[in-house]
């Protein structure tokens, strides 16, 4: 019985403790889609990215080639020169990787560029996330669109327009 009445108790306590404390909703894919800067950093990051893919191509291209005529001409080579272009192959190869990496990989130049370009409107956005949050007085604020389980979310909590008005954008754009 006693254990009974424990866990009675324990649960009411939870229960008044989680109404007290106030939630919100925000879509941040919504409120990124109504920041130009956002839009403006994701076209310059495409841009640069397709100049660097081109860069990348370019090279595996030229190796391709290499290895395209070292096909064709094989058999009129002798050792030392069947030598010298497989080498050169493989160095054109690695170079292509290289850019690659060099561009792409996990702490490439396109990495670089889009935390230098993102990282301000991200601070940006959390700020006023946060000066909102503690305004309200609001004890957690939840990403909708980061597909963290939630199956409803009521659109009355949803505070992404205020975020918008407090980084200076209206709601229509």
């Amino acid at each position: 019985m006693k254990k009974k009445v424990l866990m009675l108790a324990l649960m009411l306590m939870t229960v008044m403790t989680m109404s007290a404390q106030k939630f919100a909703l925000i879509d941040m894919e919504y409120i990124l889609k109504n920041v130009p800067a956002y839009e403006r950093a994701n076209e310059q990051l495409n841009q640069v990215s397709k100049k660097w893919q081109a860069e990348v191509e370019a090279l595996n291209t030229e190796a391709s080639t290499l290895y395209k005529n070292y096909q064709n001409e094989v058999v009129f080579l002798s050792q030392e020169q069947k030598k010298q272009r497989q080498d050169d192959i493989l160095a054109k190869e690695k170079e292509a990787s290289e850019l690659k990496k060099k561009y792409f990989g996990p702490e490439g130049e396109l990495f670089k560029k889009r935390e230098a370009l993102m990282t301000p409107i991200q601070d940006e956005i959390y700020n006023a996330v946060k000066d909102i949050a503690d305004q309200r007085g609001y004890s957690l604020v939840v990403d909708r669109s980061a597909n963290a389980g939630i199956v409803f979310g009521s659109p009355k909590i949803d505070i992404s327009n205020e975020v918008l008005q407090k980084l200076g954008y209206s709601n229509d754009q």
